[in-house]
């Protein structure tokens, strides 16, 4: 598999390689505390986020992951951040994830149009045969934006992970194959296409 730095443009988001350049930037969307409620990670200062971008860049630099900024097209502004991770050449697999938008974004085509950006980059020009999922089963957004863009339940991780606030959190996993694919990717544009 060929995950390289690569810019993904739609009609409503750019995703472009992850830099130190975004922290600023990501610094004044990204300090709400209710963005990161879910995850492991807390961010909550300048510094916070330098450190996760800070880790993010090690881990692309690991082999391990891709991350992106995610910037709004219309007005050229940043709104968030999402990453591939968990990468498998072997079995040629990756995760989404890691993804948050700024409050203002939540629930708009910024968010559909990232996902279908990375899937169809993923199935595409990757070569993936699985992209997976995971967020926190009391994470009900998370979890209906999941459902809503077609990916299939596969079952609970229980006690998985260790929130940043030290709640052991169960993980609910999902995944879209690329023999599902071509439908996911009509479902996706037709949800784009009325987004306008």
């Amino acid at each position: 598999m060929n995950l390289t730095p690569v810019v993904l443009e739609g009609n409503h988001v750019r995703l472009e390689p992850l830099t130190l350049d975004h922290w600023g930037p990501l610094c004044d969307v990204g300090l709400d505390p209710e963005i990161w409620q879910w995850t492991t990670s807390l961010v909550r200062t300048p510094n916070d986020m330098r450190r996760y971008i800070e880790t993010a860049l090690q881990w692309q630099r690991d082999g391990k992951a891709l991350p992106f900024a995610q910037v709004e097209r219309s007005t050229g502004k940043v709104v968030g951040s999402t990453r591939y991770a968990n990468v498998e050449d072997e079995h040629r697999r990756v995760e989404i994830g890691w993804t948050w938008v700024a409050q203002p974004w939540q629930r708009t085509a910024v968010n559909t149009e990232a996902k279908y950006l990375l899937l169809r980059h993923a199935f595409e020009s990757v070569g993936c045969i699985r992209v997976e999922f995971k967020t926190d089963v009391l994470n009900v957004q998370s979890i209906t934006a999941l459902l809503r863009i077609g990916a299939k339940h596969e079952g609970i991780l229980r006690k998985h992970m260790i929130t940043a606030n030290g709640r052991v959190r169960d993980s609910v996993y999902f995944s879209i194959l690329d023999d599902e694919w071509p439908e996911i990717k009509m479902l996706l544009k037709e949800k784009l296409l009325r987004a306008g």
